[in-house]
């Protein structure tokens, strides 16, 4: 069988779309396309069915994908025990805009002889999936699920809490404020175009929002981060929650403000989760290193949702 094809078999499930998949293989859609063509043919079956929302499985699928991520998990034992560490390590960080690729970099620095290969997948979801069947070694995410609740074989450790700040045009009542308190931001508009409903993202301000009266609209078309900066800037109501480390850039006449939010500091938990069964000796370093980044004691004066805690 073609492993190559069982690969992508299972990149096109975990991301939900041919196009996508074809991102995180590095290849073109026509090449996802004519390998699950091909893994399909040699089955015998239909894998998949075209969807409103990408490509759904079949129950073909569904009774093929199991064994499939076995084939792919055996590959990689079977790839680390005559090569151990010879390939990159290959980590999911949720955008290269956001901390964990912040966080990524700086391990990168600390070990310059480290090869990395760098992924964004969609949610936690597909994450997990990812570093199940092994096309990922690890993967930074916030976890809504409980450590016992985790599938079989994954860890999660948490790694880095992230100050969410918000963010202001110059006009905005709360502008010149420089520090704001949860509690000051009812009755505010807070604008996320770019939540999804059932992400790990979406429930966290789902339970900001709830634990302090916030009003978190995620209505109107999400065009991207340039098209919500425009928007803030000129709008003299409208403001947005950003993360601490998010890097941003703007047009010095937008005048955009990032104000601290305090008393609590609400804050981001991200998690770093990996395979306890992947033999790279570069995740070990990667764990060590984020390791010694987290305060001593953490939680001090800050809110995160109960499930982090």
């Amino acid at each position: 069988m073609d492993l190559q094809a069982v690969r992508t078999f299972v990149a096109v499930t975990d991301t939900g779309q041919f196009q996508e998949a074809a991102a995180v293989l590095g290849v073109t859609q026509q090449a996802v396309s004519k390998r699950v063509a091909a893994l399909e043919k040699d089955l015998g079956v239909r894998l998949f069915t075209r969807t409103a929302r990408g490509a759904g499985l079949t129950v073909d699928g569904q009774s093929f994908l199991p064994h499939a991520r076995e084939l792919l998990r055996a590959e990689q034992r079977a790839a680390a025990s005559v090569r151990p560490g010879r390939r990159a390590l290959r980590v999911d960080v949720i955008g290269r805009r956001l901390a964990p690729a912040g966080l990524l970099s700086g391990f990168a620095r600390a070990h310059p002889g480290t090869d990395l290969d760098v992924v964004t997948l969609f949610d936690a979801d597909a994450a997990l999936s990812a570093v199940r069947s092994g096309s990922v070694d690890a993967s930074f995410r916030a976890l809504t699920l409980p450590p016992g609740q985790l599938p079989d074989g994954i860890e999660a450790a948490r790694v880095f809490d992230e100050p969410v700040e918000l963010l202001t045009g110059p006009g905005h009542p709360l502008a010149a404020a420089g520090t704001v308190t949860p509690a000051q931001l009812a009755g505010h508009r807070i604008w996320m175009p770019g939540l999804v409903a059932g992400t790990e993202w979406a429930a966290y301000y789902e339970d900001l929002a709830a634990a302090f009266g916030i009003t978190v609209e995620a209505t109107g078309p999400a065009f991207g981060t340039e098209p919500l900066l425009d928007t803030i800037a000129r709008s003299p109501d409208l403001a947005t929650f950003v993360g601490e480390l998010t890097r941003l850039v703007w047009p010095a006449e937008d005048d955009l403000r990032r104000l601290a939010v305090r008393d609590p500091m609400p804050v981001y938990p991200h998690s770093l989760i990996w395979h306890r069964d992947n033999p790279h000796p570069a995740l070990t370093a990667l764990r060590d290193h984020l390791d010694a980044l987290r305060p001593a004691h953490p939680g001090a004066g800050t809110w995160t949702p109960s499930w982090a805690r």
